[in-house]
């Protein structure tokens, strides 16, 4: 029957898609804005056109009438007949999605779809496909802010985008939360770290009318704020201290990373932040700065395994800059297009390697620029500072051991005459190789072979080890030269092609660098340098839009367009699009300025709502997507840790420098292919905020990674928050959180004399606030416990480093205090 039920549906579904010019604007828009996105996010993750749970796919309209192992999902204008409405209705066997009830509004939404006709937008009868039509494509305008009934509670245009939604649903918005709750939260906001109690006790008596903005602008102006801007970015160009894959070798490029909190600091306005980084070398005679920021694409990973073929690995290199460019700046998920065309959005294969041609040109391999006095040399990918005697000390050892290695050479040929002098029989294995090499033609000895000779005549001839010892001695006494990763284009221009089906073994035809074509032309034979001011260009409709969104998601917890990283059709539409275009078209007018746009979300009605829990919310808007409150949100794992540093006193506010090595769990790095030795910093360098952490990509330091730090094995747009035991287990137990509580607990002492006075400091300088009545009630039980406990027992109270009873009790309630969900989260 089920058969018979297939066959007759063919017919339907070729007189369907032939009716798709009857399909209204209206129609097509729903869809679009209504029902596209609940199938995105709820559906296509299990039915698709590869998984096919149950034999479903829901990728097309086609194969959601067609259905699966149960029959046709969809039937037109019969939403009681359609099996994906019973789902989501979950009025009889199936009871979908899984993970849940849809809201009522999406569930309605679908079912209203179906009743209607399922019209599919564009392609009905075909694959989902957005076209030049996509909203994400149209170029950026300016609405007008929308007249609202409580206009007086609008402190900016942004507050009348969102009440104006807000007025739509009859709701209100929230009441403005209280000034502690606002110091702390835009403090974390722009500086992930919290105020102290005297930062608090200055905003709390000042009593202007613009206290709160005169706030925001000392916090502008910390440099703390390119910290914490700069982690974000970093997420992005996916900065890490070591180069990825198996042997993750360590490489320089904390300069890179001081750059983005410099350019921040200083607040180099967004497009030329963006051309700096993704063309600096091509400026026109470049400083030493826009060399470093080009280091924004030397984050790729590089493989350092024996074997590899180097070609792989270089075109990966230049896949992911490409990706990086489709996240980073146009939230479209370019790479889709590697192997064919994008199955969803207008991009070309053909065009992914237009785009690939920009940095197909890019070399991996070069030399040094040396940073000291006279002429620069060829731009090459390392950038080294140093004095001009370190470089003369440096050729000058160079040169010692060029004529040395030469000398090795003639006199391994001399030994090579003599091999058979050498041959005991001792190794028949090794002297087999070794014959097999000498039968090769010297200029065809590979680097194994050469290696593989020079291990045998070193075993077994005294001289020509002297000779190795020697040239090992010369370059230990190299000097040590920083340097940090940048680009540079080779001389020649490297041919690129399109690779048939992603594999780059398979060259079809040739290409040359160009753009989109669902987007604005760039000019003939562009450049790198073009690219980056193309997507810069204020006709460029999506690089305003997508970091506007993104510095929305920082301070609400989701940006206007939920899905980030994805502003394509399978991405959800914007919640807000007339806000969002206006962010977007305010960050031009205000010629890019970034602090200027953090200062306007921070000081809107919208930010400085409260974030207290509503019941009439709950229903209304379960997600919180009409903003008629604040989100609260758990901290990131870099400001967990800067946090408890900043409330112990001992965090050390240095900014910029080489990446350091705080203590962490003993072992954690021996899981590896190379055993990762970990030597905890002392004095200030242990003290560091969580951004300097030396990072190994193989290896993460434990105390980021379980917070949910990225891999940064690619762009990270949005990170996850997850909730586990073990974090705060973490928080309780780690070296690190007894460190930090036992200096909070030493700083509460020296502060306050009566144990009133001390509960009240510790909260006020962990939680912003003074303890409630039964707070201070419990605290002081728990320490007249504690210091009971500790007063006999000498053994425990050393293991917690404290020289007295009262000082392992207060290290004790720290540690309570640094564990509290309130401490850890953004209210």
């Amino acid at each position: 029957m089920q058969r018979l039920t297939r066959l007759l549906l063919v017919p339907i579904l070729a007189a369907c898609g032939s009716a798709r010019a009857a399909d209204s604007p209206e129609q097509v828009r729903f869809f679009e804005e209504k029902v596209r996105p609940v199938l995105a996010k709820s559906c296509l993750g299990c039915h698709n056109d590869d998984t096919k749970m149950s034999g479903l796919s829901l990728a097309t309209r086609d194969a959601a009438m067609l259905g699966g192992n149960r029959g046709s999902a969809v039937i037109p204008g019969q939403p009681a007949d359609s099996l994906l409405v019973q789902a989501i209705q979950r009025d009889g066997a199936l009871k979908m999605p899984p993970t849940g009830p849809l809201p009522a509004e999406e569930a309605q939404a679908l079912a209203a779809w179906v009743a209607d006709g399922a019209v599919w937008g564009e392609a009905s009868a075909g694959r989902t496909r957005a076209t030049a039509s996509h909203w994400a494509f149209q170029p950026v305008e300016r609405p007008a802010p929308p007249a609202v009934q409580n206009a007086e509670w609008a402190r900016n245009p942004i507050d009348r985008f969102i009440l104006a939604k807000i007025e739509e649903k009859n709701l209100t918005p929230s009441a403005e939360a209280d000034r502690r709750t606002l110091i702390r939260r835009v403090s974390l906001d722009l500086l992930g770290l919290p105020p102290s109690p005297e930062q608090v006790q200055q905003f709390l008596a000042d009593d202007s009318p613009d206290a709160y903005e005169k706030l925001v602008d000392r916090l502008l102006e910390s440099p703390a704020y390119g910290e914490r801007w700069g982690r974000h970015w970093l997420d992005l160009a996916h900065y890490a201290d070591s180069n990825g894959y198996s042997i993750d070798g360590a490489r320089s490029i904390w300069r890179y990373r001081d750059w983005v909190i410099q350019a921040l600091n200083g607040d180099k306005p967004f497009d030329e932040f963006v051309v700096e980084q993704v063309a600096g070398d091509l400026l026109e005679s470049p400083t030493q700065d826009q060399l470093i920021a080009t280091g924004f694409h030397r984050n790729t990973m590089i493989n350092q395994e024996g074997g590899i073929d180097y070609e792989q690995y270089r075109v990966e290199a230049v896949v992911d800059r490409v990706s990086t460019i489709g996240a980073a700046f146009m939230g479209l998920t370019i790479g889709c297009a590697r192997c064919h065309d994008h199955k969803f959005d207008p991009i070309a294969q053909r065009e992914f390697y237009q785009m690939y041609s920009f940095f197909n040109n890019v070399d991996e391999l070069g030399g040094n620029i040396p940073d000291g006095e006279g002429p620069r040399r060829q731009m090459q990918p390392l950038l080294e500072f140093g004095a001009p005697a370190q470089f003369e000390r440096r050729a000058a050892l160079e040169h010692q051991i060029e004529i040395l290695q030469q000398e090795l050479l003639d006199y391994q040929e001399q030994l090579e005459k003599e091999f058979d002098r050498f041959a005991t029989g001792e190794d028949p294995e090794l002297e087999a190789r070794v014959r097999d090499v000498l039968a090769t033609p010297l200029e065809e000895r590979s680097t194994v072979d050469r290696g593989t000779l020079a291990r045998f005549f070193s075993a077994r001839d005294a001289a020509f080890e002297a000779r190795e010892d020697g040239i090992k001695g010369l370059r230990s006494e190299f000097p040590k030269i920083e340097s940090t990763m940048i680009m540079r284009d080779l001389p020649e221009p490297r041919p690129a092609f399109i690779h048939v089906q992603g594999d780059f073994t398979r060259k079809g035809d040739p290409v040359e660098p160009g753009g989109l074509s669902v987007l604005p032309p760039m000019p003939k034979n562009p450049t790198r340098l073009d690219l980056a001011r193309w997507l810069v260009s204020e006709e460029h409709p999506l690089t305003a839009r997508v970091t506007m969104n993104r510095f929305w998601q920082r301070y609400f917890g989701l940006g206007l367009v939920e899905t980030e990283g994805d502003f394509g059709s399978q991405g959800t539409p914007p919640s807000h699009p007339e806000l969002l275009d206006w962010l977007a078209s305010e960050f031009m007018r205000q010629d890019w300025s970034m602090k200027a746009m953090h200062r306007l979300i921070v000081t809107s009605a919208t930010y400085r709502q409260s974030s207290a829990h509503r019941d009439d919310l709950t229903k209304a808007d379960p997600s919180n997507r009409l903003l008629a409150r604040q989100n609260r949100t758990r901290l990131e794992a870099e400001i967990i840790r800067d946090a408890s540093l900043a409330a112990s006193g001992l965090l050390t506010k240095t900014i910029g420098g080489p990446s350091v090595f705080p203590p962490q769990p003993a072992g954690a790095g021996q899981f590896t292919q190379v055993d990762r030795q970990w030597k905890a910093d002392e004095g200030a360098d242990r003290y560091r905020r969580g951004m300097y952490t030396f990072f190994w990509r193989s290896a993460p330091y434990p105390g980021l990674a379980l917070f949910d730090a990225p891999n940064a094995q690619e762009a990270t747009t949005r990170r996850n928050r997850s909730n586990t035991p073990l974090q705060a287990l973490t928080l309780l137990n780690d070296q690190t959180q007894t460190e930090f509580s036992s200096a909070l607990a030493r700083r509460v002492l020296s502060a306050e004399q009566s144990r009133d006075e001390r509960i009240r400091y510790a909260f006020e300088t962990c939680l912003a606030r003074p303890p409630r009545p039964e707070e201070q009630q419990r605290m002081t039980a728990y320490l007249s416990s504690m210091l009971d406990r500790f007063a006999t027992d000498e053994k425990e109270r050393a293991a917690l480093g404290s020289q007295t009873a009262e000082e392992a009790a207060w290290t004790a309630a720290s540690r309570v205090l640094l564990n509290l969900d309130e401490f850890v989260t953004r209210q």
